[in-house]
């Protein structure tokens, strides 16, 4: 399912129209427009959910809600419905990312470190308003952004540009600065005695932590992601950097605030700490064991396993663990790490689950249905049903027989 191929439908009204907020400005409300009605008539549908198609099925939509879908001659249509024919397509929900950057763009043009300590915010957030827009016309409604990589809070400010309309975008739901233990991040190369400005928020011990994920929070953070472990220390290698205790701190301060946290680990020792401590999702979890899949499993942590940024050093382990969390039956997050390659291009990660052993139908599941009930919007988005936002794609043929 490539960009290339993937048709956007124009009337995304969840994405554009829902999100737009009435100045504060106004002094009374303006009477509400009559709702537009459209009948959606593809070919067939992907609901999100079931293995197979339906075939001669039609969606009703009001306003931006889906008010019934079923076969077409038990959909009574208003006169005044909007025929849209989606002949020869497959109608399914929004994709959503649950692992992107905005602020980044490929490492491949400029460097991670070049682009934090030099490139101008004003820049970052122009070129993202592109990032945006790519996003969403290659059928990504929602995306989870987890750290803007030295880009401060701009995060909050370009959800909001989105919610407001002021340019299209898919809905975002973010993390802000994201936490790093101190000397643990980057960017790296500078001069020792130089107090280099980072590319997340450190923050260690009790008072530390607590003012930062409280600050994050109220700033505007949907979630607050943690870096379990990174590389420093011995080797170079990705080791530990909060303590157990640490990491429950700061998971007990978030969900005090109903935040929910998410963790980068890489490492075995760091991805134990992190699901003890009761973080939701772990993040890349190349050092996960099928020990610490059951523990996952146990504890309702899903994994979100980024392959699409694998290397040639890390894929062979990365197609392992893969495997093994397939085997384990933990719950699997459809997120690439997108801003290390082109926007866009989001669905590579899609294509790469089912390359490395995901059925077809669960890796379109892990980015519908799955990655909503994991990002806490499976009660708006995700499915083609009844109540639920109409954030709706159309791709060309069958995607459940040629991803």
């Amino acid at each position: 399912m490539r960009a290339t191929v993937l048709l956007f439908i124009s009337f995304i009204i969840a994405c554009l129209v829902s999100q737009m907020t009435p100045s504060a400005q106004t002094q009374s409300p303006a009477p509400k427009p009559p709702e537009t009605v459209y009948l959606l008539k593809p070919a067939h549908i992907f609901d999100g959910e079931s293995a197979q198609l339906h075939n001669g099925w039609v969606v009703l939509v009001r306003g931006e809600k889906i008010e019934a879908v079923g076969p077409a001659s038990e959909i009574r249509t208003p006169a005044d419905a909007k025929v849209i024919d989606l002949a020869r397509m497959t109608l399914m929900p929004g994709l959503i990312d649950a692992h992107s950057h905005i602020l980044l763009h490929p490492y491949s043009e400029t460097a991670w470190n070049d682009q934090v300590a030099r490139e101008a915010l004003s820049l970052r957030v122009a070129r993202t308003t592109n990032h945006l827009r790519n996003t969403l016309m290659a059928g990504f409604t929602t995306l989870r952004d987890l750290g803007t990589e030295g880009a401060g809070y701009a995060d909050v400010g370009l959800k909001q540009a989105v919610q407001q309309g002021i340019i299209p975008g898919p809905r975002l739901l973010v993390a802000t600065r994201a936490i790093v233990a101190t000397g643990s991040y980057g960017p790296k190369g500078f001069a020792p005695e130089w107090n280099v400005p980072q590319g997340a928020e450190e923050a260690d011990g009790i008072d530390g932590l607590t003012r930062v994920v409280r600050e994050q929070i109220g700033k505007g953070a949907d979630w607050v992601k943690v870096y379990a472990d990174y590389r420093w220390g011995a080797g170079g290698a990705a080791h530990a950097t909060f303590t157990l205790e640490e990491l429950k701190l700061a998971v007990e301060i978030a969900k005090s605030a109903g935040i929910p946290v998410s963790a980068h680990s890489t490492s075995t020792e760091g991805a134990r700490r992190a699901i003890l401590a009761g973080v939701e999702t772990i993040e890349h979890g190349d050092g996960l064991t099928p020990e610490l899949f059951r523990l996952m499993k146990e504890r309702g942590v899903a994994l979100c396993p980024t392959l699409s940024i694998a290397s040639p050093a890390t894929m062979e382990n990365k197609k392992i663990v893969f495997k093994q969390a397939l085997a384990s039956g933990v719950t699997i997050a459809s997120g690439s790490d997108v801003g290390v390659f082109p926007h866009g291009e989001n669905a590579r990660e899609i294509e790469n689950m089912v390359a490395w052993g995901m059925p077809i139908v669960e890796a379109l599941r892990s980015a519908t249905s799955f990655d909503a009930r994991v990002v806490h919007m499976d009660d708006r988005i995700g499915r083609v049903k009844i109540g639920l936002l109409a954030d709706l794609i159309a791709v060309e043929g069958d995607p459940t027989k040629d991803i």
